[in-house]
């Protein structure tokens, strides 16, 4: 099914990319994107978007939050 963006917004320390997309019957659709996620597949305006706040400081405190939760959550 095919979608418009509609809205870009920014999200939190780690500067998620909240994204909202109308569909073409209406709906809505809402979805997160992370600074360790693949975007070769999105809009122009979505890769524009995170290449200027997914900086090199932003995406290694993304991985060494997720590291940092990954071991709380799995104690060894």
């Amino acid at each position: 099914m095919a979608h418009t963006l509609s809205k870009i917004e920014l999200a939190g320390e780690y500067k998620h990319l909240q994204i909202k997309e109308i569909m073409d019957d209406g709906g809505i659709h809402r979805r997160v994107l992370t600074p360790d996620q693949d975007i070769s597949g999105e809009v122009q305006e979505v890769k524009d978007k995170a290449e200027e706040l997914w900086t090199d400081e932003v995406k290694s405190a993304w991985t060494t939050f997720k590291a940092e939760q990954e071991a709380l959550n799995n104690p060894e």
